[in-house]
């Protein structure tokens, strides 16, 4: 069966591998599944007939047969369940990854979305100058405690998996802001994710699809 996802007509981020599908993008790559893409305008995000597939209005949709999922995290973790090489094969290193990447979803991003909600919604806001420290100062928490629990090891918990694949993809968000320099130990955690071939595959295909122009209608 022919799995198929879908993403922006045209990203805002304009290629840079920031929105959610490169994720998707990534997984499949990382376990060798070709996959066509259905590129969605941000009208069609919000017409019935996306909206029966994401109830949100959002991308990326994932459809397999009569299969269709949503969420990164979810469609993630069902790749990697069904495909052999993003979770380990003994039951308790399994359990681990996905903990990971509950951890990368639920603890990390939070906060890394409320700073580039801070920084790119809110910079013209009376009271932005007072706030941005604060949001950025629960970003360096989070970091350092997330850099004292990687410390010199290459991944999270033994061989790469779908826990490093999506707090890389996290931590990413960071790069415009020069916090993640500020942890080298994370900054080089992410140029290995950068580093492999199957994210550099994910990267380069939805590149081709942002680097231009956005659609004038």
């Amino acid at each position: 069966m022919t799995i198929t996802i879908t993403a922006f007509e045209w990203s805002p981020d304009g290629g840079k591998g920031l929105a959610c599908d490169t994720r998707v993008r990534w997984a499949l790559e990382e376990v060798g599944q070709p996959y066509e893409v259905r590129l969605v305008s941000f009208r069609a995000m919000k017409e019935p007939a996306h909206l029966a597939l994401h109830p949100f209005g959002q991308i990326p949709t994932y459809e397999e047969g009569d299969l269709a999922l949503f969420e990164t995290g979810s469609i993630v973790l069902h790749i990697a369940e069904r495909h052999a090489g993003l979770l380990p094969d003994d039951a308790n290193g399994r359990a681990r990854a996905i903990t990971w990447m509950f951890a990368a979803l639920s603890t990390v991003e939070p906060p890394i979305l409320e700073h580039a909600t801070a920084r790119l919604l809110e910079g013209d806001k009376s009271w932005s100058k007072e706030r941005l420290p604060l949001v950025q100062d629960r970003v360096r928490d989070r970091l350092k405690q997330l850099s004292s629990r990687l410390g010199d090891a290459d991944w999270l918990d033994g061989p790469f998996s779908a826990g490093d694949l999506m707090m890389v993809s996290v931590l990413l968000r960071l790069r415009s802001s020069g916090i993640l320099d500020e942890f080298p130990k994370l900054a080089a955690y992410v140029a290995r994710g950068e580093a492999r071939p199957a994210y550099k595959r994910a990267f380069d295909a939805q590149l081709v699809l942002y680097s231009g122009k956005p659609p004038t209608g």
